[in-house]
C-alpha cells in the first residue's frame, strides 16, 4: 500500500483489516452473511501522539483490536479503520 492520503490526529491509528476467514479450520466454506468481522489488521497510518502519550505502534504493525473497535472509513478506495491507539489490544510479533 501506497502512501496514505490521510495523517490521523494525536492518539489516532487507521488499522486495515484482515481478510475474513474465508474457510473453518474444519474446511467448510463460510457464507459472507455469516463471516466474523476481523479483530487483527495492519496500521497503516499513525497520529504524532499526545504530549504525555506518545504513540507505541509504527505504520508496518500487525494488531489486534476489540470486535467493534474503530469508525469504518474509505481512503483511496480502501476499506480502513480508524481508532484511538488504546483500541488495541496488542502487536503481533
Amino acid at each position: 500500500m501506497g502512501k496514505l492520503k490521510i495523517q490521523p490526529l494525536a492518539d489516532r491509528v487507521v488499522v486495515q483489516a484482515a481478510d475474513a476467514e474465508e474457510k473453518t479450520a474444519g474446511g467448510l466454506y463460510i457464507p459472507d452473511t455469516a463471516k466474523e468481522k476481523p479483530q487483527k489488521g495492519k496500521v497503516v497510518a499513525v497520529g504524532t501522539g499526545k504530549k504525555d502519550e506518545p504513540i507505541t505502534v509504527k505504520v508496518g504493525d500487525e494488531v489486534l483490536y476489540g470486535k467493534y473497535s474503530g469508525t469504518e472509513i474509505n481512503i483511496d478506495g480502501k476499506d480502513l479503520l480508524m481508532m484511538r491507539e488504546s483500541d488495541l489490544y496488542a502487536i503481533l510479533n
